[in-house]
């Protein structure tokens, strides 16, 4: 019996997505309206960094949790846009946060890695710490990819 292995189409990675500036994600306006800004990006390891203003924070002066969540959320999408065949869209299905400590500035750093990358769906750690290296959160996501019809304009 032939191995299912052999058989299986393997989908080829389309590599301009593995620059921040060929990344249609870095392009959309919550990335853009929040400063992030990816220093590193493989496809196996996402790193970025998010300068803190008084828009990214609650009456305490602290980090608001949403703003923390979708800055782990744009460098999940990166990772998964990097990895994702040429022809093909998605986004994210599943999104999961533990906060550990309160985000703080003047910038949080964030690393991103996968914990796995399928056919039609990539799961994402995302790291946040602030200045001083003490850990805010931890975010895992899935993101889901399909191919993207006609009419998506992708």
């Amino acid at each position: 019996m032939k191995s299912n292995k052999s058989t299986k189409k393997r989908l080829k990675v389309h590599f301009a997505n593995v620059s921040p500036e060929a990344n249609p994600v870095l392009k959309g306006g919550m990335p853009q309206a929040l400063g992030i800004r990816v220093t590193s990006l493989t496809r196996k390891k996402i790193v970025g960094e998010m300068h803190i203003t008084p828009l990214h924070c609650n009456l305490n002066g602290r980090v608001n949790g949403g703003a923390i969540m979708a800055f782990a959320d744009a460098l999940g999408a990166v990772g998964a846009v990097a990895n994702r065949p040429p022809g093909y869209r998605g986004g994210t299905i599943e999104s999961k946060t533990n906060f550990f400590a309160a985000g703080t500035g003047p910038t949080l750093s964030a690393v991103s890695v996968p914990l796995h990358i399928g056919r039609t769906t990539s799961v994402w750690q995302t790291t946040i710490k602030n200045a001083d290296g003490r850990m805010v959160a931890i975010v895992t996501q899935t993101q889901i990819s399909v191919p993207a019809s006609e009419s998506d304009g992708d």
